[in-house]
């Protein structure tokens, strides 16, 4: 499979390294890594508390306001940039897919968190005021035992993160109460999506694995996200275009044979009709954006 570039794994930013997690104030992580700015890719888990600074950043092409006490939450393989007004500072966490595997009975035990699904709207939240000083006092206790040599420095740091994915995640109403069958059923079929949306093109391709009727699937879709199931496909579809396409390196052809459309002309009408532009126009744009910051 195609990636677009750059794509940074925790090795690249080796400094910041232990084991398979990085904590460091934002401030000095941001100096020593100016080339983050412009858009990439990371293979870890990322989430930051900005504590001062202005300006904006974005998450799979979505903008969002920088602003003191907001923190933000990211899954590997989405595109992020930043640019930044003036001082930025507060804390910044990278791990590893893997770093909750041998601490947790049930190693996905993250993804339950709505912040961790990879909808951008569920994933930069404004902390209420409430909530200001006790998120900040436990991502100082995060730094103070990731600077540490006491014994099981590794698991107190993972049981202070819990407590900020917690505290973070009561805050919104899709963590509340148990989960039904549907939200079950179409978090399954979302991730189903991600896994096979080079080849499975339509609804009745997930129904079937999911052993519910096309029908039930959408029903489902548009009861909990307002869109029919085909949208969800062609979207991540999309999503994926876009991402192929911050790399200059790609030409839109092998983008479009990545993504199993039958001719480059299919390809520019299908991202042209939700868009509005043409996949080269997007390319331009966004490197224009990454050249500016």
């Amino acid at each position: 499979m195609l990636q677009s570039t750059p794509v940074y794994d925790i090795c690249t930013l080796s400094d910041f390294r232990e084991d398979d997690i990085i904590i460091s104030r934002f401030a000095p992580y941001l100096a020593h890594h100016k080339n983050l700015h412009a858009a990439h890719r990371h293979t870890f888990y990322h989430l930051v508390l900005f504590t001062h600074g202005a300006g904006s950043h974005t998450i799979d092409f979505e903008s969002f306001k920088v602003q003191p006490y907001q923190i933000y939450f990211m899954i590997p393989g989405q595109v992020h940039s930043w640019n930044f007004e003036g001082l930025t500072d507060g804390y910044v966490i990278n791990f590893s897919s893997s770093f909750f595997n041998t601490f947790l009975l049930n190693p996905t035990y993250p993804e339950n968190f709505s912040f961790f699904t990879g909808d951008f709207k569920d994933a930069v939240i404004d902390l209420p005021k409430t909530l200001h000083a006790r998120i900040v006092a436990l991502f100082e206790e995060i730094i103070k035992e990731s600077e540490s040599r006491e014994p099981q420095n590794t698991d107190m740091i993972r049981l202070l993160m819990l407590q900020v994915f917690i505290l973070t995640g009561r805050l919104s109403s899709s963590n509340s109460g148990p989960a039904s069958y549907n939200k079950t059923l179409l978090k399954t079929f979302q991730k189903l999506v991600d896994l096979n949306y080079t080849r499975l093109k339509l609804p009745k391709d997930y129904a079937e694995l999911l052993y519910i009727t096309p029908n039930h699937l959408n029903a489902i879709c548009k009861d909990l996200l307002g869109v029919q199931a085909g949208e969800v496909i062609r979207n991540r579809v999309l999503l994926e275009a876009k991402r192929l396409l911050t790399n200059p390196q790609l030409s839109i052809a092998e983008i479009a044979y990545a993504l199993n459309f039958s001719d480059n002309s299919y390809f520019t009408k299908f991202f042209k009709k939700t868009e509005n532009i043409t996949p080269e126009e997007f390319r331009k744009k966004i490197l224009n954006q990454n050249h500016h910051e």
